[in-house]
């Protein structure tokens, strides 16, 4: 099963477990980005490590500071394998573009209907670099 989707931000194809997430997230005080865990006790996901899955996102909580901890998350190795937004959050997208200006290899970014989220929770994915989101073999 694949998708097309909408390439947000370019950058290295992903590979990992899908975590779907229930709720939207706030990086900024929401992800420890030493660890890539999920910090916000409120959050239903909590615990949950993003770093190396294929993270969905049905969206975010605004914070300036959203695109600072992404950045950290690529520059600590613990950033997703790929994002997959329904809906672009540019101040967080920033962080990508500015770790990739860094030269630092970075996510790709993608953009998918929300609908199809929950057909990918707990699947092993591919976020291939035409954008495609597949459901590894």
């Amino acid at each position: 099963m694949s998708a097309a989707a909408e390439i947000l931000v370019p950058g290295k194809a992903g590979e990992g477990e899908a975590l779907v997430l229930t709720a939207p997230i706030s990086f900024w005080g929401g992800v420890d980005p030493k660890t890539g865990r999920i910090a916000d006790v409120r959050h239903p996901q909590h615990g949950e490590v993003i770093s190396g899955r294929v993270l969905f996102l049905p969206g975010t909580i605004g914070s300036s500071s959203a695109s600072a901890v992404l950045m950290e998350l690529v520059h600590n190795g613990r950033a997703p394998a790929a994002l997959v937004l329904h809906e672009p959050d540019a101040i967080l997208l920033l962080g990508l573009i500015v770790a990739r200006e860094m030269g630092w290899a970075t996510p790709m970014a993608v953009r998918l209907g929300r609908a199809v989220f929950d057909t990918y929770r707990g699947a092993m994915m591919k976020v291939a670099g035409d954008g495609a989101v597949i459901v590894a073999a």
